[in-house]
């Protein structure tokens, strides 16, 4: 018999038991919506989305407009997804999430309790090709109620003149947002974002 017969065989009336169990039904996705978002002071964020042409690799940007940044490069995505990208090769700048449970994923902590992941660090050991890119997302569709805060940090120059400039992206469920910061040692070193999930 065809594997087409045999489907048929089994999704039909009284021999569908015998087929092995159905899958679970899955629940309605919890639809997302930030509140509160509140971007660093002096820093304008930008919540329109443009439409550029095809998804470029590790800007940090959701260049199509989909809902989604960088995908297809090697990155994961989320509900809540949060990228950083700068293209000064050598220089350290860190990506952390706090959550609602106040656990922070970052470099040195890649995953949380809750669902929370780091699945890309640069400049790393097996080095990022000068293109840099820090990337935190949820792995779920329900993620912690709450206050989250994403502080964005300049770690080291490794040599590099500063100021060194950085592209923000942040999937918030349905929007994307996202900014552009110049950190610099000093009072300019480190940038933070905050927004609810009621």
């Amino acid at each position: 018999m065809s594997r087409i017969g045999l489907a048929a065989i089994c999704i039909s009336g009284a021999t569908a038991a015998a087929c092995g169990p159905a899958p679970a039904a899955k629940g309605p996705e919890r639809v997302v919506h930030a509140s509160n978002v509140a971007a660093p002071a002096g820093v304008t964020l930008v919540q329109a989305c443009t439409p550029t042409g095809p998804e470029l690799c590790f800007n940090a940007v959701d260049d199509n407009c989909n809902g989604v940044i960088d995908e297809g490069c090697g990155v994961h995505t989320g509900t809540l997804q949060f990228t950083v990208a700068w293209n000064v090769a050598t220089a350290d700048v860190s990506l952390s999430v706090v959550t609602p449970a106040h656990e922070r994923v970052t470099k040195g902590n890649a995953s949380s309790p809750s669902g929370f992941h780091l699945d890309r660090e640069c400049p790393g050991e097996d080095g990022c090709g000068g293109q840099n890119v820090d990337n935190v997302y949820f792995d779920g569709f329900d993620p912690p109620r709450g206050h989250y805060t994403v502080e964005i940090a300049l770690v080291d120059l490794h040599g590099a003149d500063p100021p060194v400039q950085v592209r923000f992206g942040a999937r918030l469920g349905s929007r994307v947002v996202g900014f552009d910061v110049a950190l610099a040692p000093g009072d300019d070193a480190k940038k933070t974002l905050s927004f609810d999930v009621p």
